[in-house]
């Protein structure tokens, strides 16, 4: 018997995976004894802030996971295409019939158990996957913080990240700050006085999201909102993350009068990291007032950046590539808590981890997906980031391995779902062929 700590997408996703594998599996989830402060359907997998799955198109890497976990046979894709409404380009459904149409399926099969009631440590013996969601209650996050090793964090302060196929860099430069490191650890938005000016007073008067109650929270210095920051004076930001000390623009010889950098968040340099900029700012604004910054006016951003509640674990530390925790492989972990962010993504954790629990119950070797399909290209990125700077992540296509060749962006992408789905399809045959070994 397998123990799934959580209802939610992930922990659904995950038990549906083990007993369609032929191993019993018991569901402990807390609801309708008890609600998270987000919640309030009495239902498994209920979706809590949208009823959005995001867009279909293989040109966004979300819609490529959908397919991906479609033609895999997930529980959540099945639920979605017989719950949806009409979304346009994005895949949206009922709330109220999604999470129906999962409670009955789970509750309908023979080898899934369901147990109401809060669960507040983990397990002792047996096999288990933690799928407690962002929002996990004080009491079972306490026991976490002791499994992890007080890797868990409570509240996220996100930079925005952005391609880097879509900065201009004509007018942005690689530099490190005194030219340490390897002199192109950092990308550079140089700002002139004008440019600056403006852009603080677009930023002090950019929409905010409210916090819920349960997000009330005193910042820290070190992850203060940029806003929050800019309001302080307008000559904060110049002394702070916008500092220019120590680097000389190469387009005019000098440095300028602020400066905005750009960490790499992989190791391929695909993606770049907004330093400093914690933000809540509504996505809408945070496009418009980061795109007064120069050499963002037409960039693409992969991730926006946010402030709110959200348990996760720094999961490069703790993880093995299958979800396990390095330091008791019994004990796996699925959805938000591992640092996907998402529906779809949580899902695909839970599938994931279900895979590879089952497996790990029969004695089976972990089959693990090709890294250039989506669910292998999230899971290298959750089990393998850079641990010191980890935040939780959407799949996006910086995450897939590159291409050979110059390529438009466009084409690019049409390429890469058209490699990942060729090498899905390889991994399901694989993966039947050694289901049908084992039976026999």
């Amino acid at each position: 018997m397998i123990t799934v700590i959580g209802g939610g997408l992930a922990g659904c996703e995950a038990a549906w995976q083990i007993a369609q594998r032929g191993v019993p599996v018991v569901i402990q989830e807390m609801k309708p004894q008890r609600f998270s402060p987000a919640h309030s359907l009495p239902g498994l997998a209920e979706l809590v802030c949208s009823n959005s799955l995001r867009g279909i198109s293989l040109d966004n890497a979300v819609g490529l996971l959908k397919e991906e976990l479609r033609r895999c046979g997930s529980l959540t894709m099945e639920a979605a295409q017989a719950t949806s409404v009409p979304a346009g380009g994005a895949l949206a459904v009922d709330r109220q019939l999604f999470s129906d149409y999962i409670t009955e399926k789970i509750s309908c099969h023979p080898l899934i158990r369901t147990e109401r009631g809060e669960t507040t440590s983990i397990p002792d013996e047996g096999i288990v996957i933690i799928a407690s969601g962002p929002l996990t209650s004080d009491t079972l996050a306490a026991s976490l913080a002791e499994l992890t090793g007080d890797r868990l964090y409570f509240y996220d302060a996100i930079a925005p990240i952005v391609a880097a196929d879509s900065l201009d860099m004509t007018k942005v430069f690689a530099a490190s700050r005194y030219g340490k490191g390897d002199g192109d650890d950092y990308l550079n938005c140089p700002l002139n006085e004008d440019e600056y000016l403006r852009f603080v007073d677009e930023l002090l008067k950019g929409e905010k999201v409210p916090a819920r109650d349960f997000e009330k929270i005193v910042h820290f210095e070190g992850c203060m909102p940029v806003e929050e920051l800019a309001s302080r004076g307008v000559e904060t930001l110049r002394f702070g993350p916008m500092k220019p000390v120590g680097l000389i623009d190469p387009n005019t010889g000098y440095e300028a009068h602020a400066v905005i950098q750009l960490r790499a968040e992989n190791r391929e340099k695909t993606m770049y990291n907004l330093v400093g900029f914690q933000t809540k700012l509504t996505y809408g604004e945070q496009r418009r007032v980061f795109r007064l910054i120069p050499g963002l006016e037409n960039t693409e951003f992969v991730r926006l950046g946010s402030m709110h509640r959200n348990t996760f674990i720094n999961s490069p530390a703790l993880l093995e590539n299958t979800q396990q925790l390095k330091s008791d492989p019994r004990i796996f972990f699925a959805g938000q808590v591992t640092g996907v962010e998402g529906y779809v993504e949580s899902a695909a954790s839970g599938f994931l981890a279900g895979m590879a629990a089952a497996g790990f119950a029969l004695n089976q070797p972990a089959l693990l997906p090709p890294p250039e399909t989506a669910l292998g290209a999230l899971m290298h990125h959750i089990t393998n980031a850079d641990v010191k700077h980890f935040q939780p992540m959407n799949v996006n296509y910086g995450l897939f391995p590159e291409l050979p060749g110059r390529i438009k962006k466009k084409e690019r992408r049409q390429k890469l779902a058209e490699r990942a789905l060729a090498a899905l399809d390889e991994w399901n045959s694989d993966l039947l062929r050694n289901t049908e070994q084992q039976s026999n």
